[in-house]
């Protein structure tokens, strides 16, 4: 599929719906050249495969990070019409809203580095990490928190309005129905609340090292040389259990309705069919239960900063710049052939990107992240953009290629700390295992489909 990709301009590619029987749309993947010769040949074809469903609209769009995953590939944006398409468990992911919530602070690069070797270790220790971790928390209704988002963090405590103020969907989607969530999820989700995980989650304190666009950074209060802390993670077992769940419900669904499916990972149900509205209302629980669990970390870690700085996370300014999510399904309103119309947008691995709002994007451990904010120009992508860096090696190859322990003596050589629940964790997350995060977001800002604003580069980083 990849030499049937046609060059439009410096950083947008398209694979014509004419080239491949069956293709509903067209296929268009947002990359620079150098971005583009590591994408895999597999990844595109996912894409196609996506172009051939029930009431696809416009395009199929893979951003800079994409790379091969359950049916759709991770970093790409896939939307249907509200009466004529479909909704898929397996189009939005495992890890339902896994995203990111960026934590500002008024702290100094010079006076963070100085104590973060005290620092990271008492993160790792306040902050439960690690496959299967359990939390601290000890929640008596978790039906509370699946309904109520960031509602529910706040009044128990955990975060304060203005959190809720800057986090996407203000921290909790309408319409979550906990009796469309297994036991067995719940079950999962319970103990696991304010926990990391493992794989790529992570949580960094970073440094400001670049300010690039000076008035919106300013209204987020960003400062160059200042320290900030991202937290990467999503719903944890909860989640991965509701798509399971949903992916076996979704088979007999795509036969009952005979949906003729390009790929069998592809399982899907009509988007207004019991089996897609149940799934879209147990999605939105994860979604609730994540934006809570970021918030009750982003809480114990301005506490672990209160310990070691011994000051008031408030007079610290750590402030949410803002908390978004990029494995999600959501009903939004878009202008169509000239007309407004609901359309389902799933965005896996890919992060909302509307005018003038906040769009965060995680590197790999060791490299730079970035703070960028989206545009009008990307209505054409659904306003979105890209999430991350993108890998180009899987976690096994990752594994046996490296040594967490050499990654881990590296970073320290270059004043970066680390600290993990294993040396595997840290193999698999290898820098080299990931795409040039300045290259993918090279690729999006010269698309204007989103800005760069700030450059952060890593000091310290947990793993699970």
């Amino acid at each position: 599929m990849k030499d049937k990709l046609k060059k439009i301009n410096d950083t947008e590619w398209i694979l014509s719906k004419e080239l491949r029987e069956g293709m509903n749309v067209d296929a268009h993947i947002i990359a620079n050249d150098l971005v583009m010769k590591q994408m895999e040949n597999a990844a595109i074809e996912q894409l196609t495969n996506v172009a051939m469903l029930p009431g696809v609209i416009n395009s199929i769009w893979g951003m800079p990070d994409m790379h091969w995953g359950y049916g759709l590939p991770m970093g790409a944006v896939g939307a249907f019409d509200e009466h004529e398409g479909i909704i898929s468990s397996g189009l939005t992911g495992f890890d339902i809203n896994c995203g990111i919530n960026l934590i500002n602070t008024n702290l100094k690069y010079s006076e963070v580095q100085k104590k973060l070797k005290e620092l990271i270790p008492a993160l790792f220790k306040n902050i439960p990490c690690g496959v299967g971790s359990k939390g601290k928390l000890r929640v008596n209704d978790i039906h509370d928190v699946l309904v109520n988002g960031v509602d529910w963090a706040i009044e128990q405590g955990y975060g304060v309005k203005k959190d809720k103020v800057r986090t996407e969907e203000l921290g909790r989607m309408d319409g979550a129905d906990p009796l469309k969530v297994s036991e067995t999820a719940k079950k999962r989700g319970k103990p696991q609340l304010g926990t990391l995980g493992a794989g790529n989650h992570f949580l960094e304190v970073q440094r400001v090292s670049d300010i690039l666009d000076s008035k919106f950074a300013k209204k987020y209060e960003l400062e160059k040389d200042n320290a900030m802390i991202m937290l990467h993670c999503g719903s944890r077992g909860l989640g991965h259990e509701i798509a399971s769940d949903y992916l076996k419900i979704h088979e007999e669904a795509a036969k009952k309705y005979k949906i003729k499916l390009p790929d069998p990972q592809l399982v899907c149900a009509p988007a207004q069919s019991k089996e897609g509205q149940d799934y879209f209302a147990a999605m939105k629980c994860a979604v609730n239960y994540a934006f809570a669990n970021r918030l009750v970390m982003t809480q114990w870690i301005r506490e672990t900063f209160e310990q070691i700085f011994k000051k008031e996370w408030e007079s610290m300014n750590m402030h949410t710049v803002y908390a978004i999510a990029h494995n999600i399904c959501k009903l939004e309103n878009f202008k169509i052939d000239g007309k407004k119309k609901k359309i389902y947008i799933h965005r896996k691995g890919a992060t909302r990107s509307y005018p003038d709002t906040p769009v965060i994007i995680a590197g790999s451990m060791g490299t730079a992240s970035y703070l960028l904010k989206g545009t009008e120009e990307a209505e054409r992508t659904f306003y979105s953009s890209c999430h991350g860096a993108g890998r180009v090696m899987s976690r096994n190859q990752a594994i046996s290629q490296f040594k967490g322990n050499e990654i881990k003596r590296k970073l320290a050589e270059e004043g970066r700390i680390v600290q993990s629940t294993s040396p595997e964790v840290l193999a698999e997350e290898a820098p080299e295992a990931y795409k040039d995060v300045d290259e993918v977001v090279d690729s999006v800002h010269n698309a204007k489909i989103s800005l760069r604003v700030a450059r952060m580069v890593p000091m310290g980083t947990v793993k699970g």
